[in-house]
């Protein structure tokens, strides 16, 4: 039997935490390349440390997405950040490429030739997750830690928090009775800031970007309530600590509420199955918690290098299924209403598109479709086909 009563915690980090600046330039080079030709190939990590920047992977693309541009595209990520800082400057740091042209034998088993569809990039296991503790049924704890930081980021941008630099990270651990989240316990926020602020000073500013987030009379305990708990932050960001592409996927996935493949999302076009069946395994979960067949899904999904259908499709809804939903017949229902092939989900979901930046903070998922084709994948528009499928 599941446990009901428990606490759980959840972190988040900011769009100028080092391994976020990594991720959010390798998806801006996703997008360029997407832009110049939405059948790009791109699989882009990038390294960041004090005043230096370091590009590396491979790609297949337009000539016209040249090393010059791939730097232009660098530099102004860091400055549409923040970060103007002696240690780490949008237009001062060095930007190194080492980016070169695909794998012939891996392009060989990923594209269409004549009766063969196109195969996964790679193989693995990727998951999906729903649950109904929040409007966009995504886990309580992380979902608070993501919108503490973007309220803080925005305020920041906006200029009511100038004195806040880019770099910051907060935890949340909320109290569960009865399966379902009840208040904070705990709240954690760590945010760069100017010499000239006290610990104090940096407390009160955090204070209402917490409080407004959280649920009325969910605060906790002020003696839980830790801002900068070392008590200086003000050197941060990759001056402070070096940042890479995909450090940060628990924190872009689901919190430690559910499984993870394993594959980090940032850097790679929609061919590659860790971002695009991750995102359609979260997209169905979704869907099924959206339609009210159950409180919390968890969906795998299982590839294999070159082979265009999943090798399995596994379906949990940890014993809060509606009666009468059978897991095995909700896989086949799923299967039929989107091709889980590589390409049928870039079509399903229209990924081919320079979409990517925008999800490299604050995580990938719970977030609002945009007109765009951005977060496709929170669409719920397989609620009625699925009620329909189960006579509901």
């Amino acid at each position: 039997m599941a446990k009901l009563n428990y606490v759980f915690t959840s972190e988040s980090v900011s769009e100028g935490h080092p391994d976020k600046v990594c991720d959010r330039i390798s998806d801006a080079i996703v997008d360029l390349f997407l832009a110049a030709d939405p059948h790009a190939r791109v699989a882009v990590e990038t390294l960041a440390t004090t005043n230096l920047v370091v590009l590396a992977g491979e790609v297949r693309g337009p000539a016209s997405v040249t090393p010059e541009r791939l730097e232009a595209v660098a530099r102004h990520a860091i400055k549409d950040i923040g970060y103007e800082q002696d240690g780490f400057h949008w237009q001062h740091a060095q930007v190194q490429v080492h980016v070169h042209s695909q794998s012939a034998d891996i392009a060989v088993g990923v594209d269409a030739a004549g009766n063969k569809d196109e195969g996964a990039g790679d193989q693995g296991i990727m998951f999906g997750y729903a649950c109904n503790e929040t409007p966009a049924l995504m886990p309580a704890p992380l979902f608070f830690a993501h919108n503490i930081l973007r309220s803080l980021a925005e305020a920041r941008h906006s200029g009511a928090a100038p004195l806040l630099g880019p770099d910051a990270k907060s935890q949340v651990t909320l109290q569960y009775i009865d399966g379902k989240p009840v208040h904070a316990t705990t709240v954690v926020v760590s945010t760069q800031h100017d010499e000239s602020l006290s610990q104090e000073d940096v407390r009160e500013i955090v204070r209402p970007h917490v409080v407004n987030v959280l649920p009325p009379g969910w605060m906790c305990p002020e003696d839980k309530f830790y801002v900068n708990p070392t008590g200086r932050f003000v050197i941060g960001g990759p001056d402070g600590d070096s940042g890479l592409t995909g450090r940060k996927i628990i924190v872009d996935t689901y919190g430690g509420a559910a499984p993870h493949g394993g594959g980090a999302f940032s850097g790679k076009d929609p061919t590659k199955v860790d971002r695009s069946a991750a995102y359609a395994a979260r997209y169905l979960a979704k869907n099924v918690v959206a339609a009210g067949l159950a409180d919390r899904c968890t969906i795998q999904l299982a590839y294999a290098i070159g082979v265009s259908r999943p090798l399995s499709v596994y379906i949990d809804t940890h014993g809060t299924g509606r009666d009468g939903i059978d897991e095995d017949r909700l896989a086949e229902v799923l299967q039929q209403l989107v091709d889980l092939s590589p390409r049928g989900i870039r079509e399903h979901l229209g990924l081919n598109k320079p979409i990517y930046a925008r999800t490299a903070a604050y995580g990938h998922f719970g977030r609002e479709p945009e007109a765009d084709g951005g977060f496709s994948w929170e669409r719920v528009d397989l609620v009625d086909r699925i009620k329909a499928a189960f006579k509901l």
